[in-house]
């Protein structure tokens, strides 16, 4: 708890001065722990109508039946507001691309617009209601795919305004059904011209995205991965679409550890970034074009982070070759 509450920045807990009118999707699997916190902040938002999508156990795993129930109860078990529930448990395993793109895919055949988060995406309260005046705000608007709660880079040009735009960031999130449309599942538009030419356009000012979305969609072609984010990611740059940041960060990613599906590396600058209140009104940002400055400085930061961490284990490979008890 103690090293949950240093990544908060706000001395004073943000105030909801109402009930939630957005729906909320709350996806979650097998870890009581993360789904607790994140659950704690969804309670404060009270949204009107909640949707609860849990992938199933996997059953080589020995107990997971017993920690995904233990989750799924707890949650139920602690919806102590008026609202509408849908849920969405599954009895077997799907896996991470299927069980998160599927419950996206149904949260979005009930509603029009949304927020996301995962059982690991813990958000500062505020987070709830910088979506959902966005969510409003550019609903109509089809270079908008998304409005993310993530900035890794903890503040940007917050002096500024409350918002910039980037690719977007999906640790907590919120969207539209008519973006969420053109989600491209299954890379069907991969080798077409319109596509290529949109990624080489992208390349020249963020190679190092592109090269990483690129990378990450061909292991997703040949099966080495199972993951749907690569695939909304390369929908969302080879339509030129634009993610909402926000200028201060409003998420923390609580999922890095031996237990996760994917985040199972504790040595990330992710883990560490502050999370701040964002203060109200909003600063609307009317330059709407992708600031690759940010993303630039991001690409450094975390180039930065796996250099360090590299020195960082071949210093204590190395202190441990000396140690005299690694010598007999």
């Amino acid at each position: 708890m103690k090293e949950q509450q240093k990544r908060f920045k706000n001395t004073e807990p943000f105030a909801l001065s109402r009930p939630l009118q957005t729906p909320v999707l709350f996806m979650m699997f097998n870890r009581l722990e993360a789904a607790r916190q994140v659950f704690s902040v969804i309670r404060q938002a009270r949204p009107a109508r909640l949707y609860i999508a849990a992938d199933g156990p996997r059953m080589e795993r020995a107990g997971e039946d017993r920690q995904v129930r233990a989750v799924r109860d707890y949650v139920m078990g602690h919806i102590d507001w008026p609202c509408d529930v849908k849920t969405l448990f599954r009895d077997k395993n799907l896996g991470c691309k299927y069980a998160v793109s599927e419950a996206i895919s149904w949260f979005f055949e009930n509603e029009e617009m949304g927020i996301i988060l995962e059982d690991d995406c813990l958000p500062e309260p505020s987070f709830f209601p910088f979506c959902e005046e966005l969510l409003v705000r550019f609903r109509d608007n089809e270079r908008v795919f998304m409005i993310s709660g993530r900035n890794d880079l903890g503040t940007w040009k917050q002096d500024q305004y409350s918002y910039f735009f980037t690719t977007g960031s999906i640790w907590g999130w919120a969207t539209w059904r008519r973006a969420w449309r053109h989600f491209d599942f299954e890379l069907k538009s991969w080798t077409d011209e319109g596509t290529q030419y949109n990624i080489k356009e992208f390349s020249q000012k963020a190679p190092y995205v592109v090269e990483r979305i690129v990378n990450g969609c061909r292991n997703v072609l040949a099966g080495n991965i199972d993951t749907w984010d690569y695939q909304w990611a390369f929908t969302r740059i080879t339509r030129g679409a634009l993610g909402v940041i926000p200028a201060m960060n409003l998420v923390s990613n609580i999922g890095f550890g031996k237990d996760a599906t994917h985040t199972t590396s504790h040595a990330s600058t992710s883990v560490d970034i502050p999370v701040y209140t964002m203060p109200f009104p909003l600063r609307h940002n009317s330059d709407m074009c992708i600031d690759f400055e940010y993303i630039k400085k991001r690409h450094k930061m975390m180039q930065k982070s796996v250099s360090d961490r590299l020195k960082s284990q071949l210093k204590n490979y190395c202190r441990k070759l000396l140690d005299p008890i690694h010598l007999c």
